[in-house]
């Protein structure tokens, strides 16, 4: 079988980047010169697009797994897209997303329907769970101490 005919039949199962089918022809034992002409055929035939990767994982990201603008930029450069396009993706599927209505959903469901946050270790615990999902500090700053209970105030 050729580098090609693998190619088309690992991006027939999944949407991957430029870099995963080669690392993955690279795997199969592939040479350097079969992994270059497969791919540049499969990049002729918009097989490949990392443009369209790029998106489909923003999406992904976004809708399905709650994540941030950051987190999801970096998930997208992790699949070996370059930094401008991920930047591009991130900022199209971003543009018709509410970054605070984002950030109450992933809180919502791990407050397990409480309105509010019960004490300043649950804070922390909040704020560090969704900093790593990707949401700017400040904006998760701004909504933990809105669920503060209303005795406390601000630090």
């Amino acid at each position: 079988m050729s580098a090609y005919a693998d190619g088309l039949k690992m991006l027939a199962r999944r949407e991957l980047s430029e870099q995963q089918v080669r690392q993955r022809l690279a795997r199969r034992g592939y040479g350097s010169t079969d992994i270059d002409d497969a791919v540049t055929r499969l990049r002729e035939e918009r097989a490949i697009d990392d443009a369209r990767v790029a998106e489909a994982i923003a999406r992904t990201e976004t809708s399905l797994r709650r994540r941030g603008k950051v987190r999801v930029r970096m998930q997208i450069e992790r699949a070996g897209i370059a930094k401008s396009i991920a930047r591009q993706a991130t900022d199209d599927v971003f543009d018709g997303i509410d970054d605070e209505a984002q950030i109450e959903l992933a809180l919502k469901k791990r407050l397990r329907g409480r309105a509010t946050i019960a004490d300043d270790r649950e804070f922390q615990r909040l704020y560090r769970f969704l900093v790593t999902q990707g949401f700017e500090t400040d904006l998760v700053m701004k909504t933990l101490r809105s669920r503060r209970p209303s005795a406390r105030g601000d630090d």
